[in-house]
């Protein structure tokens, strides 16, 4: 495995894990076991959890942004499926909470730049929804209102479902978004 391969399978790992439990849901020696390397291998690619974090949170929002493209790629009701696709995706195929919805639950325990990368993809997808619901025709206030409305819908829809341990519960709330 590569250098560049190993880094990504660190990644991917420490991303599981901390969209089943949160950040303090991995640890260097876990992934180093699962990946079958020392962890001080993991140590060599990241300098510590703080950068690890950071890394995959940033990663994350980066694949998010792009799995739902411009706000201007297509039709606002496009547009807005689309993002709510990316939500279904991650909790009916994945089985997975949102990493940044992960953090942003115990942000206050994180570290600052993690909890810098978790704020900032939550005001790029405010951002996104604002001018996608501005472009359907929403006044300003409106649009970031609807904005924080559908991120906290879907957030809370994961978090219920998870909870309930029934994905039906999600397909209930959401059914009804775009």
């Amino acid at each position: 495995m590569s250098q560049n391969e190993t880094a990504i399978k660190i990644m991917d790992i420490a991303e599981r894990m901390a969209r089943v439990g949160g950040y303090h849901a991995f640890s260097f020696r876990e992934i180093a076991a699962e990946i079958g390397i020392k962890s001080a291998s993991v140590h060599y690619h990241f300098a510590n959890k703080e950068t690890l974090g950071a890394a995959i949170a940033d990663r994350y929002t980066q694949r998010f942004m792009a799995a739902i493209g411009a706000p201007d790629d297509a039709t606002p009701d496009v547009m807005l499926n689309r993002y709510v696709q990316v939500y279904r995706g991650a909790q009916l195929e994945d089985e997975l909470m949102c990493l940044c919805g992960m953090f942003g639950a115990e942000i206050r325990y994180l570290p600052a730049s993690v909890a810098a990368k978790t704020r900032d993809f939550f005001r790029q997808n405010l951002a996104w929804l604002t001018a996608v619901y501005t472009r359907q025709g929403d006044d300003a206030h409106t649009a970031a209102k609807n904005a924080e409305t559908l991120i906290a819908t879907l957030e809370g829809a994961m978090i219920l479902s998870h909870s309930m341990d029934d994905p039906e519960v999600f397909q209930n709330i959401t059914q009804d978004l775009t």
